[in-house]
């Protein structure tokens, strides 16, 4: 790519995240895009409803951006939530990271690449491949070169310097956190499954039996989990009902009652639909008796149960210890908050659990493999001359300056993006199969995959899928890995720079405008007259946020020795994605869980997997280069960063997988003299119910004149 293309790119998109910016600055002042832009502030209480129309309103302002910078780091932390304000942490870790990489770079090897001949590009400056930047333009042999061997110890030790001291930083937040919260149930709580039933007994009995023999100072009481999907549908389906019914009864205007019942009012017959939603509801109440009493008279019991414990301390040893002689039974795990728990997980046997896990390893292997499509697609749109073979019709056209500085700079990214954006939702659902009891599991799990799947398909498949494919053979052996990345990788440093740019730029201004909800809204408010109806704040999708964030890190982490014209384009992005992000969780998102910033050790690991591919590429770079020495002396940096990457995780990983003795202890003796334990008790003992299993606790003053839906069958 030459340096037009990408300032093509760079201004086409500066252009669209103006848009997407003044837009934003306008429509969040509508009262009709209150739901779109505040539904934080509008579930918490705390949002005013706007004035009428006035011409003010459609000046665009910047006083967004002075109310997101605005609140202190505590202040964001009691309203975001410490999940939210780890993801927040990425960010300034990674501002601090590549500023201090640009110094590096831009000040010192920049130059040194740019003055290089071995590229020999005697063209202008704007028609200049950007491969002159980078250090393949640097001489075979060059002394120069070492400043980038010792560049690469720089910044390797100021990365590792800095990771330390945010794992630092976010455990005592985490332990702070801890110490400040309320209790909550699933601190002393625990799930265990794998529970033998004795025959002729029923878990329930087994499960009281065996923890107050075996635990009988600390054992409170369990909730046995049941087979309830039906019900869980069928109940979800009343609770959404009830509140379209609510809404219509208390509205003074009878003639917005009568709609068409086809797709969004438009088509079929003209209904009451008061009385269309009451006789449904009824009916949904009838078939939820049917299936409660079934269950109340035939059991269909889970080998599973939630077990509460007097204290945290007691849930913890019950937790570490092995309970029963055969491992297989009595498995313990820590339990997610109640509201966390996916209850689908439980409706299914182990046969089918473990046949989802390995359908859904299947499914994500192929999606991989599947993806190389769209990857191939890209990388033929970068190479005019591919294409002109192609198509030898189109050649005039591709050769007009404008469209080949589209095509090359700005159209594949968007391509690729477009079939990127289902891999989220693909990864969600596969997690979902695997077994996981919790929603937040799920996440952290698709999360994973969705790094991997990026790491794979965006990076190397396109490094690989250019000059370095044909050697295959070499790849496949270790010894070559170092050299076909020393090759590949520097070629397409202009690609990911358009990514960059293309990808990450507007993308996170889009993430700022909420196009989807923006028109979701509009349609509802215009065809169907409720543009709050069944109103829920969305919650932040950490399986995608994340990954797409540690892949820019990872791409600034590859590139910061072969080409540090990256670097100041991901600052551009770092800096607009922490702004955002932060007026996002301050009036958009919700936090749905808390894991207690479990994402950190996920983006620690990311981060250090980014060093070791940067050390193996330079490694092999110093070798294509023709300095074998600087290539020797590199080795040692890898094996330092694996050696440090052990003692964080001795060091710090602990605290995030189970808080420490020490501390739950702290914990129980502040609450002993707490007079509103025994009422946190009372509410712990049925924390853990089944929702289908609950009465539903209709919104609003509204009597339906029916008894209630749902009652709890005995036990």
């Amino acid at each position: 790519m030459i340096l037009a293309a990408l300032l093509t790119s760079v201004g086409i998109n500066l252009g669209l995240c103006f848009i997407f910016l003044t837009l934003y600055s306008i429509l969040r002042k509508q009262p009709g895009n209150i739901a779109v832009y505040a539904p934080l502030l509008i579930s918490e209480g705390k949002h005013q409803e706007g004035h009428h129309f006035n011409l003010e309103s459609l000046l665009p302002t910047a006083g967004w951006v002075r109310r997101a910078w605005e609140p202190s780091e505590d202040e964001f932390l009691s309203t975001a939530g410490l999940d939210a304000f780890v993801f927040m942490r990425i960010f300034v870790f990674s501002l601090k990271v590549f500023t201090f990489g640009s110094i590096v770079g831009i000040f010192f090897l920049l130059p040194i690449n740019y003055m290089g001949t071995q590229l020999r590009d005697n063209s202008d400056f704007q028609k200049k491949s950007l491969d002159a930047f980078s250090i393949s333009n640097v001489n075979n042999g060059s002394n120069r070169l070492w400043i980038h061997f010792c560049a690469a110890y720089v910044f390797t030790g100021g990365v590792c310097i800095l990771l330390y001291h945010e794992y630092a930083y976010i455990s005592s937040k985490r332990i702070a956190c801890f110490y400040s919260s309320k209790p909550e149930p699933h601190q002393f709580t625990i799930l265990v499954r794998g529970i033998p039933v004795p025959l002729g007994s029923t878990c329930n009995d087994a499960v009281e039996r065996f923890f107050l023999e075996y635990h009988p100072s600390t054992y409170l009481s369990h909730s046995v989990v049941r087979r309830s999907s039906k019900l869980q549908i069928l109940t979800t389906d009343a609770e959404r009902l009830y509140k379209r019914l609510t809404k219509l009864k208390h509205k003074d205007n009878t003639t917005s009652r009568h709609r068409r019942d086809g797709c969004f009012g438009l088509f079929g017959h003209k209904v009451d639909t008061l009385d269309h939603y009451e006789k449904t509801l009824g009916d949904i109440a009838d078939n939820v008796r049917i299936e409660q009493s079934s269950m109340s008279l035939g059991g269909k019991e889970v080998p599973a149960a939630f077990v509460s414990f007097k204290s945290r301390f007691g849930a913890a040893i019950a937790l570490n210890i092995q309970e029963g002689v055969n491992p297989t039974d009595w498995i313990t795990e820590q339990a997610p908050e109640p509201h966390d728990v996916y209850w689908p997980f439980f409706s299914v046997t182990f046969i089918k659990r473990w046949i989802s896990k390995l359908v859904a390893f299947v499914a994500c292997n192929a999606l991989t493999i599947l993806f190389l499509i769209p990857v191939a697609l890209v990388q033929g749109l970068t190479h005019l001359d591919q294409l002109e073979t192609m198509f030898p019709s189109l050649r005039g056209i591709l050769r007009l300056a404008v469209v080949s500085q589209v095509i090359t700079g700005y159209l594949p990214i968007q391509i690729l993006q477009v079939f990127l954006s289902f891999v989220p939702p693909i990864m969600i659902m596969l997690s979902s199969l695997q077994g996981h009891i919790s929603w937040s599991q799920i996440q952290k799990s698709a999360c994973s995959k969705v790094l991997w799947f990026t790491i794979w398909n965006i990076f190397f498949a396109n490094v690989l899928s250019g000059s370095a494919l044909y050697r295959l053979n070499y790849f496949l052996e270790p010894k070559e890995f170092p050299r076909v990345l020393a090759e590949a990788v520097p070629v397409q440093a202009s690609f990911f720079i358009a990514y960059v740019v293309t990808f990450g730029w507007t993308n996170i201004a889009s993430e700022l405008f909420q196009l989807i909800p923006l028109a979701y809204n509009y349609i509802n408010r215009t065809f169907i007259g409720d543009g709050d109806d069944d109103f829920e704040a969305p919650s932040i999708p950490y399986h995608s946020e994340i990954p797409r964030i540690l892949f820019f890190g990872l791409l600034g982490v590859t590139y910061v020795i072969l080409a540090p014209l990256i670097l100041p384009f991901l600052l551009v992005y770092f800096c607009l994605g922490y702004i955002i992000y932060r007026n996002q969780l301050l009036n958009v998102y919700v936090p749905k869980y808390q894991t207690g910033g479990e994402f950190w050790p996920t983006v620690h690991n990311y981060t250090i997997f980014s060093l070791i591919l940067m050390h193996i590429i330079v490694i092999g770079i110093f070798g294509l280069k023709k300095l074998p020495l600087a290539s020797g002396l590199t080795l040692p940096l890898p094996i330092v960063t694996l050696l440090f990457n052990e003692y964080c995780q001795k060091r710090f990983f602990p605290i995030f997988r189970a808080y420490p003795a020490e501390c739950l202890i702290k914990k129980d003796r502040e609450d002993q003299n707490d007079p509103a334990m025994s009422e946190f008790y009372d509410k712990l003992t049925n924390a853990y119910n089944d929702p289908a299993l609950m009465p539903i606790k209709y919104p609003g003053g509204f009597s339906s004149g029916r008894s209630p839906l749902l009652q709890r069958p005995e036990v």
